[in-house]
């Protein structure tokens, strides 16, 4: 039977005549942190409710650990859940919604552990109506990790949470992933999954248009050198875009090289470059032009 947590091919879903996911093909490998990124509406949502077990396929083939994710009774004990929005009853206290995960997934642990983790400890005995969003949301991912499960999935985790309950997040993922966890994160804070994943698949409109390590994707759009000339100048030595107001931007793939050019041309001519701003392709930039 496949050891790989997450297999999908050409995965096809239709809400009546909307079309939310076309032909998307991909496979999460064991260990890793792949984050699902896409813009609202882009589809990530549908495919991952459909390789939970939530939704069924129009067409196309979803495989967990090589199983139909509508085996329940094989797949459930071996996946944790982190949804966005919590559906914990008001009333159930926080030890008490821990255990009642246990119970429905069939996984064991031990609860006050799992409660330690997320440092609700204190709030081991309050009713879960009672809890703040942060406290909930660090009660969804308790809920998510009981029992180390093989494959686990955040849905927008850090929503909601201050610096330090994130920090204490990543870390309890950091140390799931050292323990063998397979992560598979969404989530619209881009700086996270350019830190943390270990490979990105990025949706538009229901299509997967990019797949790769964060330095794959970025590599393929050119690096930025931004700058402000305040004085009359000789020719750039750079082929560059040059505003009415004097502002310069320049488009590079190789920018230490260009920006050691565009320096020493600054240098020799005396030139002050106001504003000078120089960095790689990020993420977001990525998906900007995804978008565009």
């Amino acid at each position: 039977m496949s050891t790989t947590p997450v297999i999908v091919e050409r995965l096809n879903l239709k809400y009546g005549d909307f079309h939310a996911v076309k032909d998307l093909s991909f496979e999460v490998r064991p260990g890793e942190l792949y984050a699902l990124l896409g813009t609202n509406g882009a589809g990530k949502t549908s495919t991952l409710e459909t390789i939970e077990g939530h939704r069924t396929p129009t067409s196309g083939t979803v495989r967990v650990f090589g199983h139909s994710p509508a085996d329940r009774t094989t797949v459930r004990p071996r996946m944790g859940i982190m949804l966005q929005e919590s559906g914990f009853s008001p009333d159930l206290t926080v030890r008490e919604s821990v255990g009642l995960i246990g119970t429905l997934t069939k996984r064991t642990d031990d609860v006050d552990r799992v409660i330690d983790i997320v440092d609700l400890t204190r709030k081991a005995g309050t009713k879960v109506g009672q809890l703040s969003g942060g406290e909930k949301r660090r009660l969804d991912f308790a809920t998510a990790v009981y029992g180390t499960p093989e494959l686990i999935f955040l849905d927008e985790p850090t929503t909601g949470l201050d610096i330090q309950s994130r920090d204490h997040l990543w870390n309890a993922v950091d140390r799931l992933r050292e323990n063998g966890s397979t992560v598979v994160l969404t989530t619209h804070y881009l700086e996270e999954a350019q830190q943390r994943a270990d490979r990105i698949g990025l949706m538009h409109q229901g299509v997967f248009h990019r797949e790769g390590t964060v330095t794959e994707l970025t590599r393929a759009l050119p690096a930025v050198i931004g700058f402000t000339l305040v004085a009359p100048a000789p020719a750039l030595p750079l082929q560059a875009a040059v505003a009415t107001d004097g502002s310069v931007r320049v488009e590079t793939f190789e920018l230490q090289k260009d920006l050691h050019v565009l320096l020493a041309w600054a240098q020799d001519n005396a030139l002050e470059l106001r504003d000078l701003t120089a960095g790689p392709t990020r993420l977001d930039d990525v998906f900007r032009a995804i978008e565009s």
